[in-house]
Order: structure tokens, then C-alpha cells, then sequence
């Protein structure tokens, strides 16, 4: 289960500020390009699953299967499993997904067949976003201060894994406010508003 505190920001101005505030905290920048598949016949997201392939700093690439998300109060929880993968691989089956049914060494993709009955009637890559995320350490918590870009618009966020997410969300909002930082609570994940076609209200 991933527990994340996810913080929305309304704006350029707001984030830019924010990055110069934890610069002291920040370890590393992460270029991220996220690409999600489907079945042809919406088999994942019917059932509130999502499949993805996620490259990063170019030489990386990570698949990810997360399901079951409920987000409430900037506190998202859902199941979460990752594997590496090829990034050459990964590259193809953008170009031609049914390559993704054919890796047997992939437990993420045996429970995409065997649980969601994926492959029955093929895969369709959904398309995907670039984020860039800027990674802090501070006060002992991981925060990802990410900027992220649509081919309809860019949206921003403070996210945060936490073992404890009443108490750090606290923590981190008496630093926001603390400091002018403007806030509200995400109300849906990335890959809603990806699909959506439509930046958070």
C-alpha cells in the first residue's frame, strides 16, 4: 500500500517559490516521462487500475501497476507495484503494446492477464505527461516538489510518502503557511487528470 500526502499549488509563482524555500533540501531532479496502457477494452480502468511505464533521467525505466486509489483530505492510499524494466522494451512497446503481453518475467504483467483479463482482446497505449521532479530531504521526510506537464496545460504538487500522513501532513502544512505558501488538498491523481483532459479546478 502506498500512503502519499499530496498537496496541490495553484501556480507557477507558488511553486517557484517553494523550490527556492527547500533548495537547501534538494538532493536531486528527476526528469520523468510517465506513458499508461490499457486494454482494448478498458479491462484496468474499469477497474480502477492503472498501467505504467515510467522513464526517467533517460536511462531508467520503472512499470508500475497501482490500483484501488482513495483520496481524501491531501492523503492518497493506493496498491502499488513496481519492477524495473528495460528501457529499450519499454521504448517498442509504445510503439507496438502488444509487446507487453509477450515478457513472461514480469509478475505485474502475469496479474494484468491472469486477474484483469488483459490481452483477451489486445492493448492500447493511452498516451501519457513529463514531470519534472525536484527531490528534497527535510526533517526527515522525502518531499517530491513536481511540475507537471500536459499537452493541455501544467499542474504542480508537494507530494510526500508517509509511514504516518496525519502528522507529517500537519507538519507540512504549518511549513506552507508559515511561509505564504498557498495550498489546497488533491482531490484526484495524476493519471485522472491525464485523463480527464482537464488541469484540477
Amino acid at each position: 500500500m502506498e500512503v502519499e500526502i499530496k498537496l496541490r499549488l495553484p501556480d507557477s509563482a507558488t511553486h517557484q517559490k517553494l523550490s527556492n524555500l527547500l533548495s537547501p533540501f534538494h538532493t536531486k531532479t528527476l526528469i520523468q516521462e510517465n506513458i499508461f496502457f490499457d486494454g482494448k477494452n478498458a479491462e484496468l480502468t474499469s477497474n480502477l487500475a492503472v498501467l505504467r511505464i515510467r522513464f526517467y533521467n533517460l536511462e531508467n525505466c520503472v512499470l508500475s501497476l497501482k490500483a484501488k486509489p482513495v483520496i481524501s483530505g491531501g492523503i492518497s492510499r493506493m496498491e502499488e507495484h513496481e519492477e524495473p524494466f528495460d528501457p529499450a522494451l519499454g521504448r517498442a512497446c509504445i510503439a507496438e503494446p502488444w509487446r507487453l503481453l509477450s515478457v513472461d518475467s514480469s509478475e505485474i504483467l502475469k496479474r494484468v492477464k491472469d486477474e484483469y483479463r488483459v490481452g483477451d482482446s489486445g492493448v492500447v497505449c493511452l498516451g501519457g505527461f513529463r514531470n519534472v521532479r525536484a527531490v528534497h530531504e527535510w526533517k526527515g521526510l522525502k518531499l517530491e516538489l513536481d511540475e507537471s506537464n500536459y499537452d493541455f496545460g501544467t499542474s504542480y504538487e508537494l507530494e510526500c510518502e508517509s509511514a504516518d500522513p496525519e502528522r507529517d501532513k500537519n507538519l507540512l502544512e504549518e511549513f506552507l503557511k508559515g511561509n505564504g505558501i498557498n495550498y489546497s488538498y488533491s482531490k484526484v491523481s495524476k493519471f485522472a487528470v491525464f485523463q480527464s483532459r482537464k488541469l484540477p479546478e
